[in-house]
């Protein structure tokens, strides 16, 4: 047994991550004010393996199925949302090592405490030169990069005749070059509703060489090296998965304080709002609707894992159901906070309540690019008219 009462080789992720719930709480606090993870946490997270659960076995990884990281996430996540937020971003830029030579993954993760962190493409390129890349930009939203030892920059590239490189598939390829933390220059620019300790600040870098053999792109399934049905999942789809942990958390965590304020609270001229049979109902609403959101998110996952191929990339078909599911169960969740922040009426407004920072993060969450209505429309669009236009490749 280590200081947060497991043991590592034995116990599942999920239990892990239960076991580190008192630390999380007693840094909840200090989370959000400093805008990093202290020590001793930080330490305690790192020996649960929390930022190792889908790395491949081949470089010290857990490989572990997809629902059980998305109850992992999601249990973090009850006890501080931007823990939870870092460690699915974590393990989701993790899934870059089946792409990588496995001499530098294990380079890159034989550090115990290692972790990476990077912003999402956009403008910048990075130019081809002899043994590898040069690249100079600006990146923003690098959640963890505080915690990070080592960074990426996601580029399309410039090959020396001035040409876009362009994939198998005739599109200019995207690839991502892997470098140690210290290259990078950080801007302080993370001032949030919620999810202020995240971090997810932008960074820059300056004529930076990058070494051929750390880089590497996730565009073509043919060129991972470790197989199996987790990595024929895309890394949008898990990232997905992710987020929808996080919300199912932070909305769990909302469910539970009010059931324990509900025996307490009698607002003026009414009965207790643990008698009041509206509350009642709507209460037992959402315990259905969060748990049902659970269930459609964890069958498709197990149906998908089931069926998936040992090299090739999940079906367009199952890319997606898991969309769909995603997106629903992130949605469930949001409204679930909503509800409850609305019932536990001025219980829920004083900062330190366990409301208010919680609909703080919900809503910081809620405006992510894996949280947007226009998930529901391309699924619908696809479940009509096919995927002619190549939105789920």
């Amino acid at each position: 047994m280590n200081d947060a009462g497991f043991s590592p080789v034995s116990a599942d992720p999920v239990s892990r991550a239960r076991a580190l719930g008192p630390a999380i709480l007693a840094g909840a606090d200090k989370i959000e004010q400093t805008q990093t993870i202290p020590e001793p946490l930080w330490s305690q997270v790192v020996d649960a393996r929390m930022p190792r659960m889908l790395l491949p076995k081949s470089v010290g990884g857990d490989q572990v199925e997809p629902w059980i990281y998305l109850r992992a996430i999601e249990e973090i996540s009850r006890y501080d949302g931007s823990l939870g937020w870092n460690l699915f971003v974590a393990n989701s830029a993790a899934l870059i090592a089946p792409f990588i030579p496995l001499a530098s993954a294990q380079t890159i993760w034989s550090d115990p405490r290692a972790a990476i962190a990077w912003g999402p493409p956009n403008q910048h390129k990075a130019v081809a030169v002899p043994g590898g890349y040069r690249v100079t930009g600006e990146w923003h939203f690098a959640s963890g990069c505080r915690q990070a030892t080592w960074m990426g920059a996601h580029a399309q590239v410039v090959e020396p005749d001035g040409s876009l490189r362009l994939n198998r598939f005739g599109r200019p390829t995207v690839r991502t070059l892997l470098y140690p933390a210290e290259h990078a220059t950080h801007i302080e620019d993370w001032n949030t509703l919620g999810m202020r300790g995240t971090a997810s600040e932008g960074y820059t870098l300056d004529n930076l060489f990058v070494p051929e053999a750390f880089s590497g792109t996730r565009e073509d399934p043919t060129l991972r090296r470790d197989t199996g049905p987790l990595y024929a999942f895309t890394m949008q789809g898990l990232y997905a998965v992710g987020v929808a942990g996080v919300a199912f958390g932070i909305s769990r965590a909302m469910l539970d304080a009010l059931k324990l304020l509900a025996p307490e609270k009698a607002p003026r001229g009414l009965v207790r709002m643990a008698d009041s049979p509206v509350v009642q109902a709507e209460f037992a609403k959402r315990e259905a609707n969060l748990g049902s959101a659970r269930y459609f998110l964890i069958e498709t996952l197990r149906d998908i894992y089931d069926r998936a191929p040992e090299v090739d990339v999940v079906s367009t078909d199952d890319r997606v159901a898991l969309r769909l599911a995603c997106v629903h169960a992130t949605h469930t969740a949001i409204e679930i906070a909503d509800w409850v922040y609305k019932a536990a009426g001025t219980s829920a407004i004083f900062k330190g309540t366990p409301f208010e920072r919680r609909f703080r993060d919900m809503h910081t969450l809620s405006q992510q690019i894996q949280s947007r209505d226009a998930h529901f429309e391309a699924v619908g669009k696809v479940l009509f008219n096919g995927d002619p236009e190549g939105t789920f490749l």
